[in-house]
């Protein structure tokens, strides 16, 4: 199946959109689009001509820029949005396949993370452990994705979160006292790390943990308040990196990554992320979680992932999860179909 027969099943605000996307001149999103959106199969010329290229892109040759002997970056691991933790997470959301230099930064992140300084830590403040389970979760994701599962080091990692977990299946580092309600932001890492990390290791534990975790998400319609059943304004708007924040475009992607999409709780995100679809067939970027590259001060970006109107990597990912929530048809021949809005 060629790009030209996929394309051509498509209606024109979807062809539209996905063009556009092949249209970037970055090979690691190029790649996506055209395995997790067309679906063509790895062995296609253009999805092997794309995988070649993909440490030849800029994103990720921009990512990869200035690795130290020691694998970092000049910058302590959780330096952000600069250190090696936020760097590694941008490449694998990009796909990225594992290499000697995201083996290298991810070493370097380890001895940050597993540092018994960092590790050491109070008991639980009643009852719950305050602990930033985005820092672990994002950690245990990446080290999966290299194909370190086996290693002690992050099953360590992952008996950690699932000791963290707070009752309603969720995390918080919240040190008040009365804070018994978990964090939407530090809680989706740590679901898609377990999830993850279950799947490769056929692990109990964890695989309990990322359940009670995607419940988290679903009793609250992953945008609702627990108090009011009110949407939460803030979580409507969809970014790209989220970093350690949470929106409703992360939730539905992981849920999607953990085969929970198809829950029904999941129909009022699915709505809303179709309701923003641009005329065009496009998604915007709702926001950003930091300065432009070349800024002053903190929060700092060393990408130009898109500050405003249509953004691939928004589009990319809302796109992925329409085709895994079925809200695209794809036919026999597993193309993409009649999802225009």
């Amino acid at each position: 199946m060629s790009v030209s027969q996929a394309l051509d099943a498509l209606g024109s605000a979807d062809r539209a959109a996905v063009e556009w996307l092949l249209e970037s001149d970055e090979p690691a999103l190029r790649h996506l689009t055209l395995t997790e959106v067309l679906g063509l199969p790895a062995r296609t010329t253009d999805v092997v001509e794309a995988r070649a290229g993909i440490f030849e892109g800029p994103i990720v040759r921009r990512l990869l820029d200035g690795q130290q002997a020691d694998g970092g970056f000049g910058v302590g691991a959780y330096s952000k949005w600069s250190g090696a933790h936020w760097r590694l997470l941008a490449l694998v959301e990009l796909g990225v396949p594992p290499d000697e230099r995201l083996h290298a930064a991810f070493e370097h992140e380890l001895a940050w993370i597993r540092n018994p300084n960092r590790l050491r830590r109070p008991g639980p403040v009643d009852g719950r452990y305050r602990r930033c389970g985005s820092q672990e979760g994002a950690a245990l994701a990446v080290g999966v994705h290299l194909g370190l599962a086996a290693d002690d080091r992050l099953a360590a990692i992952a008996r950690d979160l699932v000791e963290w977990q707070w009752p309603d299946g969720g995390w918080n580092c919240d040190i008040k006292p009365n804070a018994s309600h978990s964090s939407f932001h530090e809680s989706i890492k740590p679901l898609w790390a377990l999830d993850t990390f279950a799947q490769v290791t056929g692990d109990g534990s964890a695989e309990k943990a990322a359940d009670r975790a995607a419940e988290f998400f679903l009793s609250h319609h992953l945008f609702r308040s627990e108090r009011t059943g009110e949407p939460i304004p803030k979580m409507l708007h969809a970014h790209f990196p989220t970093y350690w924040h949470y929106d409703f475009l992360d939730g539905l992607f992981v849920l999607s990554r953990a085969d929970r999409i198809g829950d029904p709780r999941t129909t009022d995100a699915l709505d809303e992320l179709e309701a923003q679809r641009l005329p065009d067939g496009r998604w915007a970027a709702g926001g950003t979680w930091s300065r432009p590259p070349g800024s002053r001060g903190s929060n700092v970006e060393i990408v130009d992932w898109g500050r405003a109107g249509p953004n691939r990597f928004v589009t990319l990912r809302a796109l992925r999860v329409l085709r895994a929530a079925g809200r695209v048809v794809l036919d026999g021949a597993d193309m993409l179909v009649a999802s225009s809005p």
